[in-house]
């Protein structure tokens, strides 16, 4: 049985996917990360842990094209090829913060519609190549999809956003209904990470009040000290990936017990 452990990481580029990606490169692993643009440090870091790294060049929002590759990367390797196989849904962007109303231009649905394949579709086209190329492994197998709370509690100005985590969290709901009647069914989660500190959480505080009213609360976060760091966030992450209940409720928080 090798003892090569491969994942499979999207939005790898930066924040909390670029820690994750830094803490699972160990030695004799195998990383593929998934992003706009590549990183050459995680190359060097790769080389240092002597794991095994492939960086994707590639935009989600053609995720039939970024799909279609992993499945023939996958086939490609055949099910003894490694000890576990996980998939790890990580990209997603937020549109222009606005009311809908106010996003009826054509640049405005453009980005809805590209927050959508970046948010849902890609994560569903993924995990469809991915479990369907692996569905006669018989190794351990894991799809987590990373949500948002904001995927369970609606925010106004951020209509886009909440529609594709929930969606997340509900395609993972019947995913994990198609693996549980299978004998070797992948386990699968829609995991809030918390709030962290990266990009997306300066785009939010620095939107217009007018068109955002929870802007001063996630103002607040950050003066109040209560955003969590890129690393820290990736490690509870991990952690909740390798519980041994992991999958048993198909969406969960990491806050949680």
């Amino acid at each position: 049985m090798p003892h090569n452990h491969l994942t499979i990481l999207t939005g790898a580029s930066r924040g909390m996917g670029l820690a994750m990606a830094q803490q699972l490169l160990k030695s004799g692993n195998t990383l593929i990360c998934i992003a706009r643009s590549t990183n050459p440090d995680l190359t060097a870091e790769a080389k240092a842990a002597g794991a095994t790294l492939e960086q994707w060049q590639q935009d989600l929002s053609q995720g039939e094209q970024v799909a279609l590759q992993l499945q023939t990367w996958l086939q490609a390797q055949g099910p003894q090829a490694f000890a576990s196989a996980t998939l790890i849904n990580n990209a997603g962007v937020i549109p222009r913060i606005a009311p809908l109303s106010a996003s009826a231009n054509p640049h405005d649905l453009a980005d809805l519609a590209h927050a959508l394949r970046v948010g849902l579709e890609a994560p569903m086209q993924l995990t469809a190549a991915f479990l369907g190329a692996t569905d006669g492994w018989t190794v351990p197998r894991k799809v987590l999809n990373i949500s948002s709370g904001l995927g369970r509690r609606a925010m106004a100005s951020q209509a886009a956003y909440c529609a594709a985590k929930a969606g997340m969290d509900h395609f993972t709901r019947c995913v994990a209904l198609d693996e549980a009647i299978k004998p070797h069914g992948a386990k699968v989660c829609s995991l809030a990470p918390g709030v962290i500190d990266t990009d997306m959480q300066v785009q939010l505080r620095s939107a217009d009040p007018a068109a955002f009213p929870d802007r001063q609360n996630f103002a607040n976060l950050k003066t109040g000290g209560q955003l969590t760091s890129p690393a820290d966030a990736a490690t509870r992450v991990l952690a909740w990936l390798q519980r041994a209940d992991f999958g048993t409720n198909p969406v969960a928080d990491v806050r949680e017990a």
